[in-house]
């Protein structure tokens, strides 16, 4: 072997030694890498924005791997828990999907029963009544003929709302009438039979009705004595 041969040799062997080294290298970075993030888990991601009181489904997010020293507690890692829940706020595409964005859906009591009726979107809504609210149910009769006074009834104390449906052009009705509103809102409220019966016959005999949002945390009975209301009678 001659002293080019001997070079070549000697040159092949370092650069083996080099690779060998680079190779090392790579393998030091990876693993102190790993052990910086640590192990990946599944979270799940918004496709697209979601209204807030929606009922969820599968369909709305999409799943993702992210190092599980980096996600946060409340983050949900099974989607199966969305079942039967609810947006609590408005829900922005590409957000992590987290315990605290959502609630369970009202559910009804054994002996209840879903109704939903149309109310007026500018005096019995104003957007803070929400699915779980509970609100007090109000109608208003004009009066008539024979000595009839125009009253206001509570009809329903402490309804619970199941839903709140979105906003409806309402269309006018046929006889003309004046004052109508222009858009409503369909409100579903679990009721037992009698007050789904007293809330039904008002939404088809009573000039308006309108709810009124009971503050939360409180569950105010009014007396039966405060419940029906007339202009004569208030002395």
């Amino acid at each position: 072997m001659n002293s080019r041969q001997r070079r070549g040799v000697i040159l092949l062997l370092l650069s083996v030694l080099c690779a060998f080294g680079a190779f090392a290298g790579v393998l030091s970075v990876i693993s102190d890498v790993q052990s910086k993030v640590g192990p990946e888990t599944t979270a799940y991601e918004l496709k697209a924005d979601i209204p807030p009181y929606k009922a969820l489904n599968v369909g709305q997010f999409k799943k993702i791997t992210m190092p599980e020293r980096w996600l946060p507690k409340t983050a949900v890692t099974d989607i199966a828990k969305i079942e039967g829940k609810i947006a609590i706020n408005e829900l922005r595409k590409g957000s992590l999907l987290q315990s605290d964005m959502i609630t369970e859906r009202p559910e009804l009591k054994p002996g209840q029963q879903e109704i939903a009726i149309m109310i007026d979107a500018a005096t019995g809504v104003a957007g803070k009544i929400t699915p779980g609210s509970t609100v007090n149910i109000y109608a208003t009769f004009q009066g008539g003929g024979n000595g009839k006074e125009a009253r206001s009834m509570v009809l329903v104390n402490n309804a619970k709302v199941i839903d709140v449906g979105s906003l409806t052009p309402l269309k006018p009705k046929d006889d003309g009438s004046q004052g109508q509103a222009a858009e409503a809102v369909p409100i579903t409220f679990a009721l037992d039979t009698l007050n789904a019966q007293r809330v039904a016959y008002a939404e088809s005999f009573a000039s308006h009705v309108r709810l009124a949002l009971v503050a939360p945390g409180s569950d105010t009975s009014i007396p039966a004595d405060q419940r029906d209301y007339t202009l004569a009678g208030d002395k």
